[in-house]
């Protein structure tokens, strides 16, 4: 995955704001620190909210790929989720997510994790539809 850097050479954050919510004491794993099924599942969350404002109607998650944890994630840290279009299919389409940290809610903010999230748009039955590519949406 290739990263978006600002003019200062800092890596930022892969396409737009998708969701953002605090780490909590409930959400460890038994080493302290943020369990990676919570972080994949706020992923999760994320994506969908991107792939059905891109589809325009339901989207069921169908694979993860390249998925990679760089750093843990410690309870206090507010965690954002970013995502944007890697591909457009008939009826599927491919997001690269990134979650990022605010350590304690202070700067600088750190990625921590990575991902290919694939969506299928589906219709009111969960058959697959075709995805009409929105006006906007580069790919």
């Amino acid at each position: 995955m290739t990263a978006e850097t600002a003019e200062n050479g800092e890596e930022q954050p892969f396409g737009e704001l998708q969701l953002r919510t605090l780490t909590m004491p409930g959400d460890t794993n038994p080493a302290g620190d943020i369990f990676g099924g919570w972080l994949v599942s706020q992923m999760d969350m994320a994506g969908g909210i991107l792939a059905r404002s891109v589809t325009g109607g339901r989207v069921v998650t169908v694979t993860i790929d390249s998925m990679t944890f760089h750093q843990p994630v410690k309870v206090g840290d507010v965690i954002a989720c970013f995502g944007g279009v890697e591909r457009i299919g008939r009826s599927s389409l491919a997001l690269r997510l990134q979650a990022w940290v605010l350590r304690q809610g202070q700067k600088p903010r750190v990625k921590v994790t990575e991902g290919i999230f694939t969506f299928v748009a589906v219709d009111e039955n969960g058959k697959p539809r075709p995805i009409q590519k929105p006006a906007g949406v580069e790919v």
